[in-house]
C-alpha cells in the first residue's frame, strides 16, 4: 500500500496551520495590520513582541492561540480574528517557569469580552496549580461594551483568581497602556504594579466623566498616568522609563522572588567575609555628628547586602521610608528603612502603607527582613490626624507582629515614641534587635523632653539671668546620656546589643544563618482583621 505521508499533494502540518490561519477575512487581516502600525507609531509594542521581549528566548508556548469570540448581536461576527484580544501562555525567565498574559490593543483595542476572558481566567488557574509565578501584561480599553455583562462577570471572576493567589504566587502587572474602568482592579490586587512613563495610565473614571460629573477639568496623564501613580497615589511600584525598562525591571524583580509561598528562593552564589572590611568601616562614617544633619540611608543598605544587589521598590512614593530587595550571601531579603534626608525620616500614612505592604508580602513569600530604624517620630498635623494616621499607622504595626519570617533590626540614630514601637521593635517579635552606638531611644528627643521635664528648672534659670539655651542644650544632653542611651536599653534587655556601625554586615551575615530554619507561627483563628 502506497504511503500518502509522501505523497506531495498532501499539505504538510505547517501548511495545514497557516491555511487555518489564512481563514481571515481580508478586512480582518488588512485591519490588524493597520492596528499594529499604529501600535509601533506610538512606540508601543504588539502582545507577542512584549512577551518575546521579557520571556526567555525561543521559550514562549502559546495557549488557546486559535479561539475566537462569540456571535454577537452588534456587528462583530465578520470580525472574529484568532485569539481574541489577549495572548496567553508559557515561559521562563532566567530559566524559571513562568504564566504570562498580554491584552492586544490591535484587537477590539484589547477590550476584555467573555472568550479573552475565559483565556486569562485559564492561564491563572494553570499558574495556581503549578505553583509558577504569573505576570499580566495590560494594555486595553476596558470592558467590551458589546457584550454587556458577560464582560463584567469575566471581570469579577479574575479578581477572585488574583485575590487567591495572593501570598501563593508572586503576582506582577506591568501596564504599557491604558487600564480603565474595572480593569484597574486586577493590577491593583496583584503584588506589584510597572508602569511605563508617558504610556500607561490607570483610572476608574476617565477625564471627560469627571469634567461631567463634578466639572473639573483634568489630562490623562495627570489623573492616572504614570508618573502620578508611582509619586501621588503610590498604586505603582516603578516607573519605567519605556517598555524595554519595565520588562527589564520584572526580569530583575522576580530574580529576588521565589516560585511561590513554599518554594525556597533563588540562591546565588556570593563569597562572604565575616571579618570585618575596608568596605565596613566606611559604616562608622556615616551617621553626622550633629543629630539633626540628615545622610542617606541607602549607603548603609548597600554596605549590609551583596555588593550591587539592592532593588529598590516604590522609589517616588512616600520617600520617607525605603523598602526593596537585596541579598546577603547571595539569598533574598527584604529591607525597610527610615529615609532621613526626607523629611527627617518621620513616618506618616503613606510611609506606613508603603512598609506595611510590603513587609506582607515579604512574610507571604518567606524572605527575611532587615529594618533599619532612624525615626523621629509621626508626621504631626490636622492633615494626619483627619485621614486616620490611628487607623492607618496601626497598619504597619499589624504586618510586623503578624510576620513569622526572620527579623533583625538595626536602629541606627533616633528611635522616638511610637514610631520607635511599630519600625520591627523586638516587643512585636523582631528576633534579633541591635542599636549602633549613636542610637536614641526614647519616649522623645532630649529637647523636647526637657521642655517637659524641666520647665520649672528652666525658668528659675532665666529669672537668674542664666543662657537659658545653654542650660536647656546641657539638660538634653544629660536626658539623652542618661535615658536614651542605647546601652540601657540592652542592659534591660529591650535590644540585644549595641555594635560597631562596621560590623553590622557581619552581625546580619551570622543572624540570618541562625535564623535560617526559624518555624513559622501557626495562626489561630481563620485569620486577622487589620485596621483596613
Amino acid at each position: 500500500m502506497a504511503d500518502d505521508s509522501q505523497n506531495s499533494t498532501t499539505p504538510s502540518t505547517s501548511e495545514r496551520i497557516a491555511d487555518y490561519k489564512a481563514r481571515f477575512h481580508e478586512a480582518v487581516v488588512e485591519s490588524n495590520a493597520l492596528a499594529q502600525e499604529k501600535q509601533h507609531s506610538k512606540g508601543k509594542k504588539t502582545a507577542r513582541e512584549r512577551i518575546d521581549e521579557l520571556l526567555d528566548l525561543g521559550s514562549f508556548v502559546e495557549l488557546d492561540e486559535f479561539v475566537r469570540h462569540r456571535t454577537s448581536a452588534f456587528g462583530m461576527d465578520q470580525k472574529r480574528p484568532y485569539g481574541d484580544a489577549v495572548v496567553t501562555g508559557l515561559g521562563t525567565i532566567h530559566g524559571r517557569q513562568v504564566a504570562v498574559f498580554s491584552q492586544d490593543f490591535t484587537v477590539f483595542g484589547g477590550s476584555l469580552g467573555e472568550v479573552a476572558g475565559d483565556k486569562i481566567i485559564k492561564i491563572m488557574d494553570f499558574a495556581l496549580e503549578t505553583k509558577v509565578p504569573i505576570i499580566g501584561i495590560l494594555d486595553s480599553g476596558g470592558a467590551r461594551i458589546q457584550e454587556g455583562v458577560i464582560a463584567l462577570g469575566k471581570y469579577g471572576e479574575i479578581f477572585k483568581r488574583n485575590t487567591k493567589a495572593s501570598g501563593v504566587i508572586p503576582q506582577i502587572s506591568i501596564v504599557c497602556g491604558p487600564a480603565a474602568g474595572g480593569a484597574v482592579y486586577s493590577p491593583a490586587l496583584t503584588d506589584f504594579v510597572i508602569m511605563v512613563d508617558k504610556t500607561s495610565q490607570m483610572f476608574v473614571t476617565g477625564p471627560d466623566v469627571i469634567k461631567a460629573v463634578t466639572g473639573e477639568d483634568v489630562g490623562m496623564e495627570e489623573l492616572g498616568g504614570a508618573l502620578t501613580h508611582n509619586k501621588v497615589s503610590g498604586v505603582a511600584h516603578y516607573l519605567a522609563q519605556d517598555e524595554d525598562d519595565a520588562f527589564n525591571y520584572a526580569r530583575v524583580l522576580l530574580s529576588y522572588l521565589p516560585d511561590n509561598f513554599s518554594a525556597e528562593g533563588p540562591q546565588y552564589a556570593a563569597e562572604t567575609d565575616l571579618e570585618i572590611t575596608d568596605r565596613d568601616r566606611r559604616m562608622n562614617e556615616i551617621i553626622p555628628d550633629s543629630a539633626s544633619v540628615p545622610y542617606d540611608v541607602t549607603t548603609i543598605i548597600e554596605g549590609i547586602v551583596d555588593p550591587g544587589s539592592f532593588l529598590e521598590v516604590q522609589p517616588l512614593f512616600a520617600p520617607n521610608i525605603v523598602i526593596g530587595f537585596g541579598r546577603v550571601e547571595g539569598r533574598s531579603v527584604g529591607i525597610i528603612a527610615s529615609q532621613p534626608n526626607q523629611m527627617a525620616g518621620t513616618l506618616n500614612i503613606d510611609a506606613g502603607e508603603k512598609a506595611a505592604r510590603f513587609v506582607r508580602f515579604l512574610d507571604a513569600f518567606g524572605i527575611p527582613i532587615i529594618t533599619l530604624v532612624d525615626v523621629p517620630g509621626y508626621l504631626p498635623g490636622t492633615d494626619q490626624e483627619w485621614t486616620g494616621v490611628i487607623r492607618r499607622g496601626a497598619k504597619l504595626l499589624y504586618a510586623y507582629a503578624e510576620a513569622s519570617v526572620p527579623l533583625i533590626t538595626v536602629i541606627t540614630r533616633k528611635a522616638y515614641g511610637g514610631a520607635y514601637i511599630v519600625m520591627g521593635s523586638k516587643q512585636l517579635g523582631a528576633d534579633l534587635n541591635f542599636a549602633w552606638p549613636t542610637a536614641e531611644i526614647a519616649v522623645m528627643g532630649g529637647q523636647g523632653a526637657v521642655n517637659i521635664l524641666y520647665r520649672n528648672d528652666l525658668k528659675k534659670a532665666e529669672e537668674a539671668g542664666e543662657d537659658v539655651n545653654a542650660v536647656r542644650a546641657r539638660l538634653a544632653s544629660e536626658y539623652t546620656y542618661n535615658v536614651a542611651s542605647p546601652f540601657l536599653a540592652a542592659e534591660r534587655g529591650e535590644i540585644d546589643g549595641v555594635i560597631e556601625p562596621a560590623a553590622t554586615r557581619s552581625v546580619i551575615v551570622k543572624g540570618l544563618r541562625a535564623l535560617r530554619n526559624k518555624t513559622p507561627r501557626t495562626p489561630e483563628g481563620k485569620h486577622g482583621n487589620i485596621p483596613l
